[in-house]
């Protein structure tokens, strides 16, 4: 926790620096109002302790700049006896709480903790309730070297806030990775904010991460907290940042070397305190040499690198995630399936699952729906329509049949089979890949597709 006090007295300062520094509680102080305005806009703050008379720019004028601007901290007004109407008008302001002098500095602590630990809970409902991914109830397994290796990385990483880049095929969870490593990390009890960059429209993409101010295009009738500041005490996670604009990639850029934001329409950088976690399932180097992605964000980003291996160089994982996925389903479906038989566990283990842990999911799901006893039996399990099984049925019945089709074939077939199946739903055809809508919507642009 840190803490700003504005106050013109310098024992006063003093006193309250010295006594949150016993509580452990971090602090900084500013003489006056102007001061406090430049290191607002220098620093994340957790909360404010604000004097009401100071000369050049008192409390009161303080806290409605601080409101104006958009800083979310808490305000505790500090007056005199001969104040309290003063600091009535500064609660209407924006102010949380006042204290009057002379005041118990103990009083102060429980009041502070209480009004920073009321705004974490606002900042975490408020990013839980714009967060749409369902992966925060899934819990990464596995006990394979590889998985093994990456939970050692997370447990070498958990005491710091270095930038991370998880990179892997998807389905693979890599989602479910960045979860684990803010649960581990000095911020987990902060909020974790996550956007999907490749499913949100282009001209969209700015305002959710850095939010807007009242008036700053047509439609923006209130100012909006974007998700770098939601993330504040937290962890941000960029999922598919291989789909970033160029344009907005030199901003992004600025962030991670400012680790300061400015909001649309805004004249006021803001200072972010969020973890960054970004993730691709690109080759992010290849796109560096072809001028796709920037050279420079890239090695911002690549300050600590996960690769998550496909479910099919970890088999020895699938006993263990399809016994998990069960638990799930049961309790999400109310189903009471008790396990797998010997040849529904062996028919998954020898599955390339080129969709990984997500058609696990998905092939597992529908085996609970219809199997008739306790166990899922090899039956229920209906390979047929996964991505994996099709990539072996492209060849024509021809000498061709021992060569392997070309990854662009594979691609038109999976994509003409997935909307063929759902009757031209981009949306749910793109769930089915295991890529997001404007993926597929560039594969079909892409290879000329007319469906």
């Amino acid at each position: 926790m840190k803490i700003l006090i504005v106050d013109d007295e310098p024992n006063i300062r003093d006193l309250m620096h010295r006594y949150l520094s016993l509580d452990g509680i971090e602090s900084d102080c500013a003489e006056n109002g102007l001061s406090a305005q430049r290191m607002l806009k220098e620093n994340p703050y957790d909360a404010c302790l604000v004097d009401l008379k100071m000369p050049g720019m008192d409390g009161l004028s303080l806290i409605i700049w601080i409101r104006q601007e958009g800083f979310r901290m808490p305000v505790i007004m500090i007056s005199a006896h001969g104040d309290i109407s003063d600091a009535v008008s500064a609660l209407k302001e924006g102010a949380q709480d006042y204290i009057v002098k002379p005041f118990d500095p103990e009083e102060l602590v429980i009041r502070l903790k209480k009004l920073v630990e009321a705004q974490n809970l606002r900042n975490l409902v408020e990013s839980e309730t714009r967060n749409s991914s369902e992966d925060d109830k899934k819990v990464f397994v596995g006990d394979s070297p590889a998985i093994k290796k990456i939970k050692e990385i997370i447990a070498r990483i958990s005491d710091t806030s270095s930038t991370v880049l998880i990179t892997g095929e998807s389905g693979t969870g890599k989602e479910v990775v960045a979860r684990e490593i803010h649960a581990f990390s000095l911020v987990s009890e902060g909020p974790f904010v996550a956007i999907n960059i490749g499913g949100v429209p282009e001209n969209l993409l700015e305002s959710e991460l850095f939010g807007y101010e009242k008036g700053a295009f047509t439609g923006a009738a209130s100012r909006k907290t974007g998700m770098f500041e939601l993330a504040s005490g937290g962890t941000l996670f960029l999922d598919e940042i291989g789909d970033m604009p160029l344009s907005l990639q030199v901003k992004i850029l600025r962030v991670l070397q400012d680790r300061k934001i400015t909001r649309l329409g805004g004249t006021t950088p803001m200072p972010i305190n969020a973890r960054i976690i970004a993730a691709t399932n690109k080759d992010l180097e290849q796109m560096v040499r072809e001028g796709k992605f920037r050279e420079d964000l890239f090695y911002r980003l690549n300050v600590v690198r996960i690769q998550i291996p496909p479910l099919r160089d970890r088999r020895e994982d699938i006993p263990l995630l399809s016994a998990g996925i069960l638990r799930r389903l049961n309790y999400q479906m109310g189903h009471k399936v008790t396990g797998f038989s010997s040849d529904a566990l062996q028919l998954l283990c020898a599955h390339d699952f080129f969709g990984n842990v997500r058609e696990l999911e998905n092939i597992l799901e529908r085996a609970v729906i219809f199997a008739d006893g306790q166990e899922i039996q090899a039956d229920d399990l209906d390979l047929r329509g996964s991505v994996s099984m099709k990539s072996q049925e492209k060849s024509s019945p021809s000498a061709e049949d021992s060569e392997a089709k070309s990854l662009r074939d594979a691609e038109v077939d999976a994509i003409i089979h997935a909307l063929h199946r759902w009757e031209g739903n981009r949306t749910h055809a793109a769930e089915e890949l295991g890529i997001s809508r404007r993926t597929l919507i560039n594969k079909i642009a892409e290879y000329g597709l007319n469906l």
